[in-house]
């Protein structure tokens, strides 16, 4: 955990949490209800990842597959009681080494959502180029700033700072994908081309971003469907629901914190998750895997 003073506080607060037994309760809660625990993480370590695993199971939860969760939404499978569906955004290089074996291991389904721009050009996310280049005192501008812009505008600062960096890959290669997409524990989805925020595109952008990242996914995994989609940043509007059924995506997800349940699982192209940080503590992050800390954390905001 990072001593930073929002991690202390998260620490704090969610020991509170924990100890009073409101954990407790909304686990057996959960456990006894038919509702999916839908989980994300991005660039996990091995050792965060494996005690999220098997905090979850040891604690009586199971694990299903998006596929399934599919089946669930369509009433050809049961709703199950007290299941967790594990998701990744990105498509991290560490997530082969960090992540993949032990979902092998534990016989655990996760589904990756890669953006496909980073991979082919064996790249950094764009995020990463602007942190860099405001530590560097390159630009002065932040990341939630370039979020709130509109998309071409964003494009060309990022142009100007690539013009003056050079980064590490951050993403996973072409020939990771085609070795973990041989596991039976593993899909992946999409997360766009370039991972803009879609409502800040045009609809001609964002139809490209939805379009062309399940196309080229599909041509890197040797015509494997990918029918899974994740909004970045969780930002969507009607127009991107309708380019993702135009497209053929069966099923898409965002960043708004709830449970799956018979009341919103057929709301198949919003679906919701509670994210996980990978640099709080492992307390804060129990009670983000049991949604007590979004029930109860009014000041959190969902980034």
């Amino acid at each position: 955990m990072k001593l930073t003073v929002r991690n202390v506080l998260g620490y704090l607060l969610s020991n509170v949490f924990l100890f009073s037994g409101m954990v407790s309760i909304k686990r057996n809660k959960i456990l006894h209800s038919s509702c999916i625990i839908p989980l994300y993480f991005h660039n996990p370590s091995k050792s965060f990842f494996l005690s999220c695993i098997q905090w979850l199971k040891k604690n009586g939860f199971s694990f299903i597959s998006t596929n399934e969760l599919l089946a669930i939404s369509k009433g050809e499978l049961d709703f199950p009681m007290g299941a967790v569906l594990i998701t990744l955004d990105d498509g991290w290089r560490n997530n082969k080494e960090n992540v993949v074996p032990i979902a092998n291991e534990f016989k655990v389904p996760i589904t990756i959502f890669a953006s496909t721009a980073p991979i082919e050009k064996g790249d950094a996310y764009w995020w990463s180029y602007i942190k860099v280049a405001n530590s560097k005192n390159i630009i002065n501008t932040t990341v939630p700033a370039l979020k709130r812009i509109n998309n071409e505008e964003r494009n060309v600062i990022l142009a100007q700072v690539r013009g003056r960096l050079i980064l590490s890959p951050e993403a996973l290669s072409v020939d990771d994908l085609k070795e973990i997409n041989t596991s039976s524990y593993v899909t992946f989805g999409s997360h766009t081309v370039n991972h803009p925020i879609l409502t800040r595109c045009t609809s001609k952008e964002s139809l490209y971003e939805i379009t062309e990242s399940k196309k080229k996914l599909q041509v890197i995994l040797e015509n494997t469907n990918v029918d899974c989609f994740s909004y970045p940043n969780g930002d969507f509007s009607d127009r991107e629901i309708i380019h993702l059924k135009n497209a053929g995506y069966k099923i898409a997800f965002t960043t708004k914190p709830s449970l799956i349940t018979n009341n919103n699982i057929s709301n198949r192209y919003s679906l919701p998750r509670y994210g996980m940080l990978e640099d709080a503590s492992f307390t804060e992050n129990i009670c983000r895997m049991t949604g007590i800390w979004f029930d109860n954390y009014l000041l959190y905001k969902n980034k």
